[in-house]
């Protein structure tokens, strides 16, 4: 029987993948490798979509990371649990790559989580098929280098600014680059990924409203 109900549906779904796999492919071209059309194609095809309620872990401790994953919309948030406590390492947002990096190159078990912190579409390349693309063409191992530097190069810029910011600095500074996060992750993750503690940043907020 036609159900054009039932067509709609797989059309809004293909445009919403093909829009997805566009995303991607603006990412890749984006650090700049020479890259030839062929080998953009199979390295996007090896991808799969992933739909991540929030709430839902994409990582747990003791889990071997096996795949790399690209966010195309929503929040991950990356945290270690010392002494009871949440320790934020990253949020992972928008046209990011993100896995537990450490565990994923050095094929040990993680000790980290990584959650969504609210609705999330990834698309997401095994490991394994991620070492088949690097072996295809030489643009596509120079793009999965990149790729995984933008990771560590993330890293970096934030211990840095742990080191060398004022808490207020900080805090100021993800408000403007990053102002979405305070719509998604709750005030105490927030404090924690700041390097300060909920009451510190309470603090740091009432003295700016005052100021303004």
């Amino acid at each position: 029987m036609y159900d054009g109900r039932n067509i709609f549906t797989l059309q809004k779904k293909k445009l919403k993948y093909v829009q997805a796999v566009d995303r991607l492919k603006e990412k890749i071209l984006s650090l700049n490798v020479k890259i030839s059309e062929k080998d953009l194609l199979y390295s996007i095809s090896l991808y799969k979509e992933n739909n991540i309620s929030k709430g839902e872990f994409i990582i747990k401790p003791g889990q071997y990371v096996k795949h790399w994953n690209f966010i195309i919309s929503g929040c991950l948030c990356y945290y270690q649990v010392k002494d009871g406590q949440e320790k934020v390492l990253e949020f992972f947002e928008d046209n990011e790559f993100c896995t537990d990096l450490y565990a994923y190159l050095e094929e040990k078990p993680s000790n980290c989580y990584l959650k969504a912190m609210a609705e999330t579409k990834i698309l997401s390349v095994s490991k394994s098929d991620v070492e088949k693309s690097l072996n295809q063409s030489h643009e596509l191992e120079r793009f999965g280098r990149l790729s995984m530097q933008d990771s560590f190069i993330k890293a970096f810029r934030r211990i840095s600014h742990l080191n060398t910011l004022s808490n207020e600095e900080r805090y100021l500074r993800l408000l403007e680059k990053r102002p979405q996060l305070f719509q998604q992750v709750p005030q105490y993750l927030i404090a924690s990924y700041l390097g300060i503690t909920p009451v510190g940043l309470s603090k740091i907020r009432k003295r700016l409203s005052k100021s303004l």
